[in-house]
Order: C-alpha cells, then sequence, then structure tokens
C-alpha cells in the first residue's frame, strides 16, 4: 500500500515543473507605509519597476490574521476525504495539485472561494460544503477589510498619477458586482522518503510562473519563504516572508487600464527550503464582468497610441482560463 501511494505521488511530480534555484535573496523589495505621505509616489515606482510592492501600517489586526490562519490549517488537516466534500474545484471549492483546467500542478491544495453575491446565487458551485461556519465567516470578514485596503490604494495611486475621479480605480473592485476571488493555499511539507526519491538537486514547484489576470491582488503568508518575482532582467528573486505585512500585484487588467506604464509580475511558489508548511491568502481584486478594460486616455501623451484592444472583462477572463499558467494571456490582445 505505502509503495502504490508513493509510486502515485511520484507519477504527479513527473509532471511539476522545475528550475534551477536562486541564491541571492532580494532585498531592495518597495514598501510602501500608508501612514506616510510619501506613500502614493512609491507605489507608483514601484508598479512601473516591479509590479509588486510591501504594504506596512495598514491597520489591520494580526490577532484577526492568525484566527483566520489558524482556521486555514485546521481545514487543511482535515483528513482528504473530508477535504475533498468541498471540491473538486470547478474552479471554486477544494483543489489538490491539479491548478486549472489544462495541464499545470504543482505541491499545492488550495480552497476558492467565490465573492460576489449574484455570481453565488447564480452558481451551485460558488458555495460549497465541507468548511466550517467559522472559517467563512472570517473569510468574508477578511475580504471586506483587505478589498477597502486594496482601494485606498489604488485611490493613493490614483492621486499620484493626477486620474480624475479618485476612485475611477477603486469603483471597479468596490462594485459589489465585481468579478473578484479570494484563494486560501497550502503548500504542505514534501514527505522525506519522497524527498529523497525525488528532488537531490532539484527544487519543486509549489505554484508555476504566472502573472494574475485582474486588477490587483493582495497577498499574506505565514512566515515561511517561497514566493518569487520575476525582474525585468529575467531573473527570480526571492521575497522575504514577512507575515505582519501585505504585498501588492499589478494585475493584468491594470497593465492594459496604465497603457503598460506599470508591469503586471510574473511570480510563482517555490517550495521552502526546510520544506516547512505554507499558506497563503490572496484576494485577487476583478472588476465587473461587463466592465470595458483599455488604456486610460487621461493617462496618454499626445500622439500615444494604445498598445491594447479593448475587451470586457469576461472576455478577457475567459481568454486567461483557457491558457496554461506560464503563457503570456495579455498577447491576443495586443495591437
Amino acid at each position: 500500500m505505502v509503495a502504490a501511494l508513493s509510486q502515485l505521488i511520484l507519477d504527479d511530480l513527473s509532471q511539476i515543473k522545475t528550475c534551477k534555484s536562486t541564491s541571492n535573496i532580494f532585498t531592495e523589495i518597495p514598501v510602501v507605509d500608508l501612514l506616510k505621505p510619501d506613500g502614493k509616489t512609491r507605489m507608483v515606482a514601484a508598479c512601473k519597476e516591479f509590479g509588486f510592492f510591501k504594504v506596512i501600517n495598514h491597520g489591520i489586526s494580526m490577532e484577526f490574521l492568525a484566527k483566520l490562519e489558524d482556521e486555514a490549517v485546521k481545514f487543511f488537516k482535515l483528513s482528504q476525504s473530508e477535504k475533498e466534500k468541498s471540491g473538486p474545484a470547478n474552479p471554486f471549492g477544494y483543489g489538490n495539485k491539479k491548478i486549472g483546467r489544462n495541464g499545470d500542478v504543482g505541491w499545492v491544495e488550495y480552497l476558492l472561494f467565490c465573492i460576489n453575491p449574484d455570481l453565488v446565487s447564480q452558481d451551485s458551485n460558488a458555495f460549497f460544503p465541507g468548511i466550517s461556519e467559522t472559517l467563512r465567516s472570517l473569510v468574508n470578514e477578511y475580504v471586506s477589510t483587505v478589498r477597502n485596503m486594496a482601494c485606498e490604494v489604488l485611490e493613493m495611486i490614483a492621486d499620484e498619477l493626477q486620474i480624475q475621479p479618485r476612485d475611477f480605480l477603486s469603483k471597479l473592485i468596490r462594485d459589489e458586482r465585481s468579478d473578484s476571488c479570494f484563494r486560501l493555499n497550502h503548500y504542505p511539507p514534501c514527505p522525506e522518503p519522497l524527498l529523497n526519491q525525488t528532488l537531490s538537486d532539484r527544487n519543486m514547484i509549489g505554484f508555476g510562473e504566472h502573472t494574475d489576470p485582474q486588477i490587483i491582488s493582495v497577498v499574506r503568508s505565514n512566515n515561511t519563504s517561497g514566493l518569487e518575482i520575476c525582474l525585468r532582467d529575467g531573473t527570480w528573486a526571492p521575497v522575504p516572508p514577512d507575515n505582519t505585512s501585505f504585498f501588492f500585484n499589478v494585475g493584468d487588467s491594470l497593465q492594459v487600464i496604465s497603457n503598460g506604464r506599470f508591469r503586471s509580475v510574473k511570480h510563482r511558489v517555490m517550495l521552502a527550503d526546510d520544506w516547512k508548511s505554507r499558506v497563503s491568502m490572496i484576494y485577487f481584486g476583478g472588476p465587473n464582468l461587463n466592465e470595458k478594460i483599455k488604456p486610460f486616455s487621461s493617462l496618454m501623451e499626445d500622439g500615444e497610441t494604445s498598445l491594447y484592444k479593448e475587451f470586457t472583462w469576461s472576455e478577457y477572463k475567459n481568454s486567461a482560463y483557457k491558457t496554461r499558467l506560464g503563457d503570456d494571456r495579455l498577447k491576443p490582445f495586443e495591437k
């Protein structure tokens, strides 16, 4: 039985991409203090250079974050049969190793929540059993709190870019019909016998390289390493863990709205060197399905042409989720 189980896991691992590890810790991550007046300037500079920055002094209770993390860990510690009552992910619900519908796999299990009330009422797959009421309640509170922080960040960006109205960006995700979602990822430790058999001199991917299709993503994780971002020169930079802060990713849609000024950051998760369990929480801020995505005219200089065709979020979402993780999802929409 043990041999059969090991072989089953090995078969899964054979599909997971591996790559050369990055030895240098990246220490230049832009840090934005929400209480300092230079925050909006630092945000915009970070969005242009990295598509990524860390937010501190956000005012969100560490005690609350610890409660949500504890409840998430309780769920992922359930037996596999209990967890699978909340799956398979289609796309919402519990998923294990398989990421999306197009063959991508990783050393990860997850819960994906729909947070649009209209979609939940229309799609039975958006509401799934098997999770505690406590976890569901904490997720709802977390999403509301983090969405407010994301809106504040987007309004600070609008101030710095002198975009009017100030809520031009934030209203896209503040709308109750916005197509946002929330994901809990768990990267379990790799069993030692399996590790010795398969990974001697290789690093294994927890979640393969990709950009986020939405406007902006907000990430928080426990004190375990693994997250890496791709720099402009194509090298991968490990992000030092910090469970007291939030990390913001520019998404594809915001790259289009800025006409390429902002960079949708490619990122991935490698398994931690010490094979500790990693838990991350990601809020994906997406617009209404019918929202038209195009470069914002007031940002464009005289004579500047649009780099992208106009599309609705629904059109882009449908196109993006037909691709593999590492594909250039924006390419079909370039002019």
